[in-house]
Order: structure tokens, then sequence, then C-alpha cells
């Protein structure tokens, strides 16, 4: 008797006119509300993933990107509705990737906890 694997449902976060969509394997159990200049304009919740765990990305040509200080990090855009989608690492060897939980159902965010992160100052957690 062979067994099939069980197909992985993705989940998706998708801007607000829906020409970038993320599909990730899991809902985020915990986001991050970072209080630097740059997050705190855009309104976003980050969700961290490895970058094994983002199953698929928008295709380049959908967004555009903007790196901060030209350093680190290229933060992604929806080119047609401008909503922040997600970062990336410039060294891809970081495994760490933000997508912006905002994008999720907000049914899929209702149990997440929220962290506050003091981006803005120390780079600490606050709570």
């Amino acid at each position: 008797m062979r067994h099939r694997r069980a197909p992985i449902l993705k989940k998706i976060a998708s801007c607000h006119c829906g020409a970038v969509q993320i599909a990730v394997s899991d809902y985020p159990s915990e986001v991050t509300d970072c209080n630097c200049s740059l997050c705190h304009k855009s309104g976003v919740l980050w969700s961290y993933y490895s970058a094994d765990a983002i199953l698929s990305l928008p295709e380049p040509n959908l967004t555009d990107t903007y790196a901060w200080n030209g350093h680190h990090v290229d933060f992604h855009r929806c080119r047609t509705c401008g909503c922040v989608t997600h970062w990336i690492p410039r060294d891809l060897t970081r495994e760490r990737r933000g997508i912006n939980a905002r994008l999720f159902p907000p049914s899929a965010l209702a149990a997440a906890r929220i962290r506050h992160r003091d981006g803005a100052n120390t780079g600490k957690y606050l709570d």
C-alpha cells in the first residue's frame, strides 16, 4: 500500500489589488509591530519566515523596491496598488525574510501574538 503525501495547503498574503501574492505554509502565530520610521509610516506588521517556509514570491516585475539607508534589505511594494508586501535581505545567506502580515486575511491574525519592537532606538523587543 502506497501512502500519498498530504498536499501542502498554501496560506496566501495578497496586496490590495491582488497582483502580488505570497504563499507560505502557515499563518504566523506571532507578528512584530516595529516603531522605526519606515515601519511606522507604512503601517506594516511583520511576520518572519525562513527562506524555505516561503512557498512562492511574486515575479520581480510586479514590485518596486526600496532599500532604507541603501543597506541590508530590499523592501518590496506592489507596483499597482502600492502596498508594502515583503522584504528580502540583500545577503541571501541570511535566512530570515519578512512578509507584511496585514496582507493575510484578518481571521488568520486573530490569534497571533503582537510583539512590539523598538526599531527606532534599541532594536530590542519591548515585551
